[in-house]
């Protein structure tokens, strides 16, 4: 029984990629994630927020008596920052033989461009550019905000020869139109569905704001999985499926719609990082089940083409099931 996969055309000797996240923040994480058989890592987000935030701490840190210098300071933050980065690539790449994906999180198609080429240099296998924004604004057009994914991966493919990849969200009105022309316009080799977003809940007791579902749970896989299925036959890129992965079952089942990887996080900052031997396991499992011998004879083998029943993952509604209730 063959395990291995091919993604963002490195070989992976399996599917389970960790993705970015507090859990690869540091070479000696990475490494124990690859002594307890990750297939590849995605390393911690590189933020502009992050940048801005220490920017912020050094201004107030005592010097912001002389505005004249903030100038300085933030590039020197913006610098460091990146310096930090940089070394923490280079250094999980001496420590371990798994690919190493780095990620920054773009927020516009000006800032990322430079930092791209000096992440290709630090040796980055590849890179996943994180477009994370939340389409809120009233009156700003659905399809600007959906031409920022083209600016930025036109520009950042123009400056390095590394595999390309780009995490979205579902919010957008035309998202299969998207998906399909991110993949046709051949600047990146994946597409990772979906971001997992930050949100807000309300104290109760305090009145105040604060953050709710900071961890994927174990039923949330369907929304990639209904994504990746409907497209996995339409698309060139490979697609990676990322929320409420938690198990080697729905490990199994994006794999079965077309992924070629899944992106854990949460089950592994709950179950420590010698759960992903488990996760395996249960994967292999279905795999000897099912008389599958490679991972290439499962992809794809229950995706919206290669069924008999396909109008299932176009299903909006739940008349089939309920409507014979009185």
């Amino acid at each position: 029984m063959d395990i291995k996969t091919v993604y963002l055309g490195l070989n992976l000797r399996n599917p389970i990629v960790i993705g970015s996240s507090g859990l690869t923040d540091s070479p000696d994480k990475i490494k124990r994630l690859e002594d307890n058989n990750a297939g590849a890592v995605v390393l911690k987000s590189l933020f502009e927020e992050q940048i801005n935030a220490e920017t912020h701490r050094t201004v107030n840190g005592g010097i912001n008596d002389y505005p004249e210098a903030y100038e300085y300071i933030e590039k020197y933050t913006r610098h460091k920052v990146l310096e930090d980065y940089l070394n923490l690539i280079a250094e999980s790449k001496d420590s371990v033989e798994i690919p190493v994906i780095a990620s920054i999180n773009c927020v516009d198609d000006e800032e990322w461009t430079s930092f791209a080429k000096d992440i290709e240099e630090a040796g980055a296998d590849a890179l996943e550019l994180n477009i994370s924004v939340l389409p809120s604004d009233p009156f700003k057009d659905g399809k600007d905000i959906e031409d920022m994914h083209f600016k930025i991966t036109e520009k950042v493919k123009k400056t390095v020869s590394i595999p390309l990849s780009v995490k979205i969200s579902y919010y957008s009105a035309g998202l299969a139109k998207l998906i399909y022309n991110l993949s046709a316009s051949g600047n990146v080799r994946g597409i990772t569905l979906f971001n997992r977003f930050y949100n807000p809940d309300i104290d109760i007791e305090t009145l105040k704001i604060t953050s709710s579902n900071v961890f994927s749970t174990p039923d949330e896989y369907t929304l990639p999985l209904r994504w990746v299925a409907l497209l996995s036959g339409k698309v060139d890129a490979d697609l990676a499926a990322t929320t409420g992965i938690h198990n080697g079952i729905s490990t199994a089942k994006q794999i079965l719609a077309g992924a070629s990887a899944v992106h854990i996080v949460s089950a592994i900052y709950k179950n420590g990082f010698e759960y992903i031997g488990e996760i395996i396991k249960e994967f292999e499992n279905v795999m000897i089940n099912h008389n599958f011998a490679t991972v290439k004879d499962m992809k794809g083998k229950l995706s919206f083409h290669n069924m008999n029943y396909n109008r299932a993952y176009e299903r909006i509604q739940f008349m089939k099931y309920f409507g014979g209730i009185t």
